[in-house]
């Protein structure tokens, strides 16, 4: 046979896998309503052990039998997701409000007046002044305890990567996401005095900053310290002997407000630098506008679980935006995902997903939805 021959013969077998496939899927369907008006759970793992052991002992080549197992065990996936879909998306209602913007009467911020924090509230809340607080869990903790009603942190850089520190306190505080801000990060080095590049001692800022400015640091040969924000680290610097020679980075509209000198402009290594912000409450809020959600799971530390995860989120047509994992800190290698996808609290296939996502993994925890950037 030519390659055209191998390859007809390839599409007719490929049409008789999808037929039967169709029909294996339709049978699902009535799989469904049985175990609805019996009330069984849609996963029932000895069945499912039981079909892979069959499949395995029907392949005549054990170099296929892992592939044989991995092609029914994705069958089955898509089975459970359809049949989750059928049972699940009636399940449980979110009770939520309307976010009040315009009537916030406190915001909290880590940081001072002139940081990236106070910028992304001010896009958010107007000119509405913030509290400032030393650190980002003061921040959660005032916004958990009702002492302000609306929280705004750090998230992700896309030169740095993710703010750890915040994704962490989302494990412990329970709060919710209801908006995001995306901030243009100008990242400049600022002194006391007029002193060259060369001359500064030490340059001091949040360890993101830094990182942001890496190549700009390294080129010059320059010492850094970690500072718990850009804006404290500038007006530290403002207030230090001009002898020591120190340096911040911040804005520049930090700097100008301190009163610093500019020595360098420009510095990060790249030049189209942003930072996403979230907006966190105490309860769930939901804009009408809203078409992303976040949630944070765990996942088996079995072969496969991660895949298996991700299929749920490609069957049922939600794009995933964002994927990240931190240690759960227990003393084991278990980690936690944050995961944001595209998709809409009150869609019913949401709904059957999210339902899906809280009976069947050990730990899961829905994190809010709001309008993405």
């Amino acid at each position: 046979m030519d390659l055209n021959q191998l390859r007809d013969s390839i599409d007719d077998i490929d049409s008789q896998i999808l037929s039967l496939f169709m029909k294996r899927m339709d049978l699902c369907k009535g799989v469904a309503e049985y175990k609805k008006i019996h009330n069984m759970p849609v996963f029932q793992g000895g069945r499912e052990q039981q079909i892979i052991h069959r499949i395995k002992d029907l392949t005549n080549d054990p170099n296929l039998e892992n592939g044989t197992a991995a092609l029914f065990t994705n069958i089955m996936d898509i089975s459970k997701i359809l049949q989750n879909r059928q049972l699940l998306s009636r399940g449980t209602e979110y009770s939520y409000t309307a976010p009040d913007f315009s009537g916030a009467s406190r915001i909290g911020c880590q940081g001072t007046s002139g940081a990236n924090s106070e910028t992304a509230a001010k896009l958010l809340f107007g000119n509405k002044q913030p509290v400032f607080y030393r650190t980002f869990e003061d921040v959660f903790a005032a916004v958990q305890s009702g002492d302000v009603d609306y929280g705004v942190l750090p998230v992700h850089n896309s030169t740095a990567g993710s703010v750890n520190s915040t994704y962490d306190l989302m494990t412990k505080y329970s709060v919710y996401i209801v908006s995001e801000a995306i901030v243009e990060i100008n990242h400049c080095l600022a002194a006391k005095s007029i002193i060259p590049v060369d001359k500064v001692s030490r340059v001091f800022s949040h360890p993101q900053a830094i990182a942001q400015c890496c190549d700009f640091l390294t080129g010059n040969a320059l010492k850094t310290a970690e500072y718990g924000n850009t804006a404290t680290a500038a007006a530290m610097v403002a207030e230090s002997d001009p002898d020591d020679c120190f340096a911040a980075i911040c804005s520049v509209d930090c700097a100008n407000m301190l009163g610093l000198h500019i020595i360098a402009e420009n510095i990060a290594d790249c030049s189209l630098n942003r930072t996403r912000f979230v907006c966190i409450a105490r309860n769930m809020q939901v804009m009408p506008e809203s078409d992303a959600i976040s949630v944070m799971l765990t996942i088996p530390h079995t072969e496969g679980s991660l895949y298996r995860l991700l299929t749920k989120f490609y069957v049922n047509g939600m794009n995933l935006l964002r994927i990240e994992s931190r240690p759960i800190k227990d003393g084991s290698f278990d980690a936690v995902f944050y995961l944001d996808f595209s998709g809409t609290i009150d869609d019913p296939n949401v709904k059957a997903l999210m339902n899906d996502l809280a009976e069947n993994l050990e730990y899961f925890r829905f994190l809010g939805t709001y309008k993405s950037n």
